[in-house]
């Protein structure tokens, strides 16, 4: 049985049980319950706080993790981090009053910046041979320079909202972060098969988001015009039609490309198209 530590509550738990529910793990994510088995994989998922996510996997009471980079980065504990998942992506960064004038990180010496992550932020002064105090704060970090707590803060930051909204302005960015898959850097045979199987069905899922499957009837002196716009992952499906000089077309592509791949299409005289969800892509 393979354990894996995720977020109890807040977007990474929801997107983390979204994403074993995607690769074909069901859990019971009861509000009650802080340890679930999936009843169909050998593994059991443990919720908890996402700072103690790293610590919990560096001692190997959870083989596996699903934490944000940016705490595994501040615990600096050894940890494997064995994927990128492409979500909860943010930063930790500076941010000041807004009506500060900033010229550049030379700005912050001798400041009080007030953190949660005052490793992250150690090492970024360190860096750039900045002198400033540190005030540690575990709790709202944006009202520090208001409360006269400190001049600046170092605090995650997704879409910028509470910044402006406290009055500051990000100035600068330390780490990007987005949920990672961290494990034990000393897993049993065992534990490693079942994570192998779990990063087969995870690149599958990983790698169908965004696509669309696109099927369409096409005059076949077209077909090269068409191989072109279309490339697909290898080279698109090709199949001839009942009707002279036609063939049917299939091709997997990127959303965000879409609409201006089906308007090049249609101005080589494809026709019938239809656009179909992809629900699982395997490598």
């Amino acid at each position: 049985m393979l354990r894996i530590a995720i977020q109890s509550k807040g977007r990474l738990n929801e997107e983390s049980l979204a994403l074993l529910s995607d690769i074909g793990i069901s859990v019971d994510d009861s509000k009650r319950k802080f340890l679930s088995k999936a009843p169909n994989f050998p593994i059991e998922v443990l919720y908890m706080r996402d700072d103690d996510i790293p610590q919990v996997v560096s001692s190997g009471t959870s083989a596996l993790g699903i934490v944000g980079l940016n705490e595994v980065e501040e615990k600096g504990l050894p940890v494997n981090i064995v994927k990128k998942l492409g979500f909860g992506t943010c930063r930790v960064s500076l941010a000041i009053p807004k009506g500060e004038e900033y010229n550049g990180p030379e700005f912050f010496n001798g400041k009080r910046i007030a953190t949660s992550y005052p490793n992250i932020l150690k090492k970024y002064l360190k860096a750039n041979n900045i002198n400033a105090e540190i005030e540690i704060i575990t709790g709202s970090v944006e009202i520090a320079p208001a409360a006269g707590i400190a001049d600046a803060i170092c605090d995650l930051v997704s879409s910028g909202g509470t910044l402006v909204s406290n009055g500051l302005k990000e100035v600068e960015s330390i780490v990007y972060s987005e949920a990672v898959l961290i494990a034990n850097p000393s897993l049993t045979a065992d534990q490693q098969e079942t994570l192998n199987e779990m990063l087969f069905r995870l690149d599958s899922a990983i790698v169908s988001r965004g696509k669309k499957y696109l099927l369409m009837n096409i005059p076949q002196s077209k077909m090269d015009e068409a191989i072109k716009i279309l490339p697909a992952m290898r080279s698109p499906t090709v199949m001839p039609l009942a009707a002279e000089g036609w063939c049917s077309m299939h091709s997997v592509v990127d959303e965000d490309d879409l609409w201006d791949k089906i308007r090049q299409l249609k101005n080589i005289g494809a026709e019938g198209i239809l656009v179909l969800n992809v629900d699982k892509i395997i490598p």
